[in-house]
């Protein structure tokens, strides 16, 4: 009981620090005199969010759209890759210096390249959601599949386990928190892929939105994209968050005895 009352208090302590932030920016603007044009009142954002949401929806729904194509697709490839350099040693040797030098270039400088390759419009916003997204996925699996205690993979041998039996049941489930790691920042990275292909190559998208809402000076409906974007990116955060707990449930246990 007493466990609950604190998880509840730290709930309730967390909900009123972030209302309290944005009170905090509504009193300073009102106070400091702010244009909306310079910085708007989240009171302003939330009416452009109002009055211009028949407008947003189908921006929101286009970039939700290409980023979750694009995070599937790059999730699959990633634990495809990641299943490979975790357990081999020449794959890791070879694969992951080629995927550290490709994660390192700016990926708003291979957007060109696609629209060279496909013409503007959803399949660049996809592609770039889809390779921002691989490398994290790519280190935490291999990591967990690296990091499977030698004990488990000898107990399996003297059971004759092949090595896909070894992987199946050894490494992918002890790889499992760390895939689910990987896919809260993936998804993250994910909408950052698919806005920046809308702002360069594409008239859809919220991307594409606040390009135009920009050169119109309208701040408070860029601002309201912005809110669009992050009220997506913590709702999906929070769905793997609960998917995480449900499947890996055994690897939060010390967590949850030290807490109560």
């Amino acid at each position: 009981m007493q466990r609950i009352l604190d998880i509840a208090c730290d709930k309730a302590a967390s909900t009123a620090l972030i209302i309290g932030v944005f009170v905090f920016w509504e009193l300073f603007c009102l106070a400091a005199n702010i244009s909306d044009i310079l910085l708007p009142r989240p009171t302003q954002i939330i009416g452009a969010l109002v009055k211009f949401w028949p407008a947003i929806w189908p921006h929101t729904y286009q970039t939700l759209y290409t980023t979750l194509v694009g995070f599937g697709f790059g999730v699959a490839i990633g634990v495809a890759i990641g299943v490979l350099i975790g357990s081999s040693r020449l794959a890791y040797e070879t694969a992951y210096p080629l995927l550290v030098g490709f994660s390192s270039i700016p990926k708003v400088a291979v957007v060109p390249i696609f629209v060279l390759w496909y013409g503007a419009g959803t399949v660049p916003a996809i592609l770039t959601a889809m390779i921002i997204c691989i490398f994290p996925v790519v280190v935490n699996v291999a990591t967990g599949i690296a990091t499977v205690e030698p004990e488990l993979e000898d107990v399996m041998k003297t059971l004759k386990a092949s090595k896909l039996d070894i992987l199946w049941n050894v490494s992918l489930p002890r790889a499992m928190p760390y895939f689910f790691a990987s896919l809260k920042v993936a998804i993250a990275l994910a909408f950052v892929g698919s806005v920046v292909a809308e702002t360069v190559a594409s008239n859809r998208g919220i991307g594409n939105m606040m390009m135009i809402a920009s050169s119109s000076f309208n701040v408070p409906l860029v601002f309201a994209g912005l809110f669009v974007l992050a009220g997506l990116g913590v709702s999906l955060y929070a769905i793997f968050s609960l998917i995480e707990y449900r499947i890996t449930g055994w690897a939060h246990r010390k967590t949850d005895l030290a807490a109560s």
